[in-house]
């Protein structure tokens, strides 16, 4: 996005759109706010490039790996977005807002493929893969410390904000690690963890970019309450591709959370429904338990479940989580924005898998 000084404002929102995650379409469609967040979009990519550069030369390799790899920009979109509620949305506090929430996100990435011993990200080999798991943990917490330095620029309340956003994502992390508390039941430690994890960072996405914008206390914490529930939508939706996804269309082996053994959401309710006598998920159980270190034991553990009336529930649960965060909207007036923000919802969880 930050070679299109030679092209026409209307390719530059073509350009922009076509890169956007589903639910997005009606911003190109508007001739004032396709542009903006156009623009916007692409002074986000150029600060976002100049905040990871780094004079250290091994340092700018480590550091640029993910954010040149590509991805969405889910987060800075938001905070985009949001700002649109305000009076001021060209405020350059907007943008450096949207810089920190994804350099944040990026830090989380180098972190979490560690622990995960995941080869790939974003169809590239992870940072511990290149470089080993040391210098992946050093690189996620350099760029935390520039997201740092730009959010210390934009004042105390924004301050507060990331602070407590990267403590939810620190906790969440632990969380996962360690599994549930004393008398906390599997489902409600897992949506704990969403919350932590993915929910924490995409409603300070929002949050921020209202709050920058100059927006009424009732749109930001709207935006707060948005955030938290299109995020976990979000994550569900994620968890469920895991298991009902073909590779093409998710980007992602189906199985994998199945075979590192981690607790999602329709895994959940099958152990629910075997538990309450459930003798088809009980057998489906015994495969998803089973040993899936082989390509085909994982592949008709994968159908089993798929097939499996859990993974149903598990999708309407995160269609209700979409639904509650269109209904967090309601308070706002109706605009290209909302409507934008209530597709989001409804996109992260109809995607085609």
């Amino acid at each position: 996005m930050t070679e299109s000084s030679n092209t026409s404002p209307d390719t530059a929102v073509d350009d922009a759109v076509r890169a956007l995650p589903a639910g997005f379409a009606l911003i190109a469609e508007d001739p004032q706010l396709g542009p903006s967040i156009a623009a916007s979009l692409e002074k986000v990519e150029t600060q976002l490039l100049e905040a990871i550069a780094n004079s250290d030369p091994f340092a700018n390799a480590t550091s640029r790996h993910l954010a040149q790899a590509g991805g969405k920009r889910i987060r800075p979109l938001l905070a985009l977005l949001a700002s649109h509620l305000g009076p001021d949305p060209d405020n350059a506090k907007v943008i450096q807002a949207a810089v920190v929430v994804e350099l944040t996100h990026l830090a989380t990435l180098y972190h979490d493929d560690v622990m995960d011993s995941a080869p790939l990200r974003r169809g590239a080999p992870t940072a511990h893969e290149v470089w080993g798991n040391s210098v992946a943990v050093l690189t996620g917490d350099l760029i935390f410390a520039r997201a740092s330095s730009l959010v210390s620029e934009l004042g105390g309340e924004a301050l507060g904000i990331q602070a407590r956003t990267f403590e939810r994502l620190c906790l969440g992390q632990l969380h996962e690690t360690v599994g549930p508390h004393d008398g906390q039941g599997p489902l409600e430690h897992y949506l704990a963890v969403i919350s932590g994890k993915t929910a924490s960072l995409i409603a300070a996405s929002g949050q921020l970019g209202a709050l920058f914008a100059g927006a009424d206390r009732e749109a930001v914490d709207i935006m707060v309450e948005y955030g938290e529930k299109v995020g976990t939508a979000f994550q569900l939706a994620d968890d469920v591709i895991d298991v009902t996804g073909r590779k093409a269309k998710s980007g992602k082996t189906p199985g994998t959370d199945l075979r590192e053994g981690i607790p999602t959401l329709p895994v959940l309710l099958l152990r629910d429904n075997a538990a309450a006598g459930d003798a088809e998920a009980a057998a489906v159980l015994e495969l998803v338990d089973g040993d899936l270190s082989s390509d085909a034991a994982l592949a008709a553990a994968v159908e089993a479940l798929r097939e499996n009336p859990a993974t149903a529930q598990a999708w309407a649960v995160a269609r209700q989580w979409s639904d509650d965060a269109v209904a967090a909207l309601e308070p706002l007036p109706d605009s290209v924005v909302k409507q934008s923000l209530a597709g989001f919802a409804r996109a992260v969880v109809e995607r085609d898998v």
